[in-house]
């Protein structure tokens, strides 16, 4: 007779490069090992891609890009970065949710789509530097833990 071995379910966490008009998000796989772009949506209607996104598979945390984080200064986004993680706090009190300083990451998107090869003319898109820049905030996350 073999054992029952018994392996817990993975999760995967979710990294938001909250905007006013849109919002880049980014996943790990279950194994919480490789962040990767999700998509970018429009921020007004976030709240109900978040509810898929957790529905779909298991949370085991929510990281947020904040400006600034580390030397404290604020920006135009700031007061709704705060807001924002308010209302995550509030909808999924079991899940932690994390801050990562975001200085930098849509320069660092922007080169990564240019290392990438991809044309000007798509990286004039917004929306696929946010999903990038989402993916800088979640590896950094992971590089950190």
């Amino acid at each position: 007779m073999y054992p029952q071995v018994y392996i817990a379910p993975m999760a995967r966490y979710i990294a938001f490069d909250w905007g006013l008009r849109r919002t880049g998000i980014a996943v790990t796989d279950s194994s919480a090992i490789v962040a990767t772009p999700l998509k970018t949506v429009e921020t007004k209607a976030l709240f109900k891609q978040i509810d898929q996104i957790i529905l779909a598979e298991p949370c085991r945390g929510i990281i947020v890009g904040v400006p600034g984080l580390i030397v404290g200064l604020k920006t135009d986004s700031s007061d709704g970065i705060e807001k924002f993680i308010s209302n995550l706090e509030k909808k999924y009190p079991s899940i932690p949710i994390h801050k990562v300083d975001e200085s930098d990451t849509s320069s660092e998107a922007m080169s990564a789509l240019i290392s990438g090869g991809m044309k000007k003319s798509k990286r004039k898109n917004k929306g696929v530097l946010d999903k990038v820049a989402s993916a800088i905030i979640l590896q950094r996350f992971l590089d950190s833990i």
